[in-house]
């Protein structure tokens, strides 16, 4: 199962430009396949978390997201404005979902692949200017994933407009870019992330994650973005 998901980055890549309409993207979006087996995240994480959550929730959100496009494009070639407006909620919610789900598993690796430790080169710098070590991160980090109410992300991200770093959540599967910053980083706080292995014990869960965050995918964004 070891393939990239360069397909789904590609077809996010597209479904983010103007010229793109529903119809044309209706049907496209597809679970993409990871860069690493389903147990290769334990102790961390179980297998079978990262099979159901893979291949249920995140199948679910893609499902849904092509359901819910070519209703839209059913709409808007009837010119069905009521139509198109109620279903702005399924498509923020699945599109969210599906693009909240492809940056996840791809911050993710197993430690024998470059998974855990602390960041360096410019995100590890950024970080340090930002908090003043990795730990002090690390702390407002889990503290705001913690705080986060009912189910929703965590995010590392670039602020474009402060031209920093920083710490920001999301609801549900709300997207960082509705925030105005671009992510970095996401944590996945729903309970299907973590609750075979830990059950209602999210710090434990937070605390686990950083075993297994890719680094050097985050320093590739955070390039990106500036």
């Amino acid at each position: 199962m070891l393939a990239r998901a360069s397909a789904a980055k590609t077809l996010l890549a597209r479904a983010g430009t103007r010229q793109m309409s529903a119809a044309s993207l209706a049907g496209t979006f597809k679970l993409p396949d990871l860069d690493y087996d389903y147990g290769a995240l334990e102790p961390h994480v179980s297998a079978k978390i990262m099979e159901v959550h893979h291949t249920k929730h995140h199948q679910a959100y893609v499902t849904n997201l092509n359901a819910t496009l070519e209703k839209y494009a059913e709409a808007e070639e009837k010119g069905d404005m009521a139509t198109m407006i109620a279903l702005q909620t399924p498509l923020k919610f699945n599109g969210g979902g599906h693009v909240n789900h492809c940056l996840f598993w791809d911050n993710l690796a197993p430690p024998s692949s470059g998974g855990g430790g602390e960041p360096s080169g410019d995100i590890g710098s950024a970080i340090q200017n930002k908090w003043g070590g990795f730990e002090d991160f690390k702390k407002e980090f889990a503290a705001k994933a913690v705080g986060v109410q009912g189910s929703g992300w965590c995010w590392l991200a670039w602020d474009p407009t402060e031209k920093s770093v920083r710490i920001v959540t999301t609801a549900n599967q709300d997207p960082c870019s509705t925030t105005g910053c671009k992510p970095l980083l996401g944590l996945d706080v729903w309970e299907h992330a973590y609750w075979w292995d830990v059950q209602n014990r999210r710090p434990e869960y937070i605390e686990n994650s950083w075993n297994i965050y890719n680094w050097s995918k985050v320093e590739e964004r955070f390039k990106a973005a500036k």
